[in-house]
């Protein structure tokens, strides 16, 4: 086994800076269970779901968040939170490893169009080694209806994703469809943490490689400790779901079909025939 213990928190978060409650969070963890060793937060659960609170890379925010995973001595990733850069702003999701130094910095490929308008999208994937355990991949909400993210973070290696939301609407039915068959396509553990108030609806799913629900929480706050097995996923990924059933990545990996939807000459007359991405209005 190579045992990893990962702790989802599914907390309220408000409009404004959160970090005094995430540290209270992180205080309960580390007390109740010493044993985790990453803590995961909700999209934008650090300054709230409001633009114009983003703060700067590496200022006093992001420097408060470094201090608390030295702190409890545990890689953080807490959720993620609106970065100014320049004239650019960002839906920014860091890594913080147990000496309390960024190891990484993910800009949300897809914001949520139209309704995140304004906020600039990433074009690099994320992917981050925890020494002597496996390597992981991030990704942040609305990202996640894009198969294609999950598929490039896996081909990279990546065999836990790590996905931060913020969904407080009627399609998050949908989205744990869509975590459990993220999981089994991708034959990786999916880890998605949803907030609660301003942070969304709740319902926080962990799940397994074999698309197994490990855990769903409800719509209360909940600290959702799971300790994970990397070698599950190599043995699946080497033998097949299940012990022996599908085996996607291989038959993705050895496949000849030339996705021509992906090339640049690909005619999208249909697509373009669906309209402008605008907010639907009354008909």
């Amino acid at each position: 086994m190579t045992p990893f213990a990962i702790a989802g928190i599914q907390m309220h978060v408000h409009g404004v800076d959160n970090l005094v409650e995430m540290e209270r969070q992180l205080a309960s963890l580390v007390f109740r269970f010493p044993w985790v060793k990453m803590a995961v937060f909700s999209e934008l659960a650090v300054a709230g779901p409001n633009p114009e609170l983003a703060v700067t890379m590496d200022g006093e925010t992001e420097q408060k968040l470094c201090k608390l995973a030295e702190k409890y001595g545990l890689w953080l990733i807490p959720g993620s939170h609106f970065e100014r850069r320049e004239e650019n702003i960002f839906n920014t999701s860091i890594v913080i490893n147990p000496e309390g130094i960024i190891v990484q910095r993910y800009h949300k490929m897809f914001p949520f169009m139209p309704y995140e308008t304004g906020i600039t999208p990433g074009s690099d994937f994320c992917i981050f080694d925890v020494p002597n355990v496996g390597r992981f991949g991030l990704s942040i909400c609305y990202d996640a209806w894009f198969p294609e993210t999950t598929r490039t973070l896996t081909a990279m290696g990546a065999e836990v994703i790590i996905h931060p939301t913020l969904t407080g609407t009627i399609d998050r039915d949908i989205e744990l469809a869509n975590a459990v068959a993220t999981a089994a396509l991708n034959q990786c553990y999916f880890v998605d943490i949803n907030g609660l108030s301003a942070g969304g609806n709740g319902r926080s799913v962990i799940v397994d490689p074999a698309g197994k629900i490990l855990h769903q929480a409800g719509e209360i706050e909940q600290i959702i400790p799971i300790e994970i097995d990397l070698d599950q996923v190599r043995r699946q990924r080497r033998k097949g779901i299940m012990g022996g059933l599908g085996q996607p990545l291989k038959s993705f990996r050895d496949s000849k079909v030339d996705f021509s939807v992906y090339s640049e000459d690909f005619n999208d007359e249909y697509l373009n025939s669906l309209g402008p991405l605008e907010k639907a209005g009354r008909e």
